[in-house]
């Protein structure tokens, strides 16, 4: 099984990633408010690297807009959002995982290294699986009943 290589990243490239403000982020954040702008941070990068967690927020958006819609009731969207929020931090751990991996093993194959990024996609998977059948089962016969009154 072949693999390519991409080629590590120039050292202009790894400034744009890590900005001034990150440089001292292994440090205990001073208070509460500089680790929520750190989260945030991890937050925009995943929606502005991150092609599926666009993806996910897009169909998190959109259940819980039909959930508002459809009229469901108060607890029904909480589990709706519940699961939808649990398929976002995993594509957040995901992100993390797979950037750590790649620092780890600085841009070359390692058979340890494919298992640990395969199972955390595994486990967004499984999430996101598990939050269109909840979903399903919530929406659908409301979206039924709508379209049949609407016949």
């Amino acid at each position: 099984m072949s693999q390519k290589i991409s080629p590590p990243p120039t050292p202009n490239t790894l400034q744009t990633l890590v900005t001034k403000d990150r440089e001292f982020s292994w440090q205990v954040a001073s208070n509460l408010l500089v680790s929520f702008k750190y989260a945030w941070a991890g937050i925009s990068y995943s929606f502005q690297t991150q092609r599926n967690f666009r993806i996910h927020v897009s169909v998190c958006a959109l259940a819980i807009a039909m959930s508002v819609f459809l009229h469901l009731q108060a607890v029904e969207i909480a589990i709706i959002g519940i699961t939808s929020g649990l398929v976002l931090a995993l594509e957040l751990l995901n992100t993390a995982i797979e950037s750590l991996v790649d620092l780890t093993v600085k841009q070359t194959y390692h058979e340890l290294a494919k298992i640990a990024k395969d199972c955390a996609a595994g486990a967004v998977l499984i999430s996101a699986f598990v939050a269109v059948l909840v979903a399903a089962v919530l929406l659908l016969p409301p979206l039924m009943v709508l379209i049949m009154s609407a016949l």
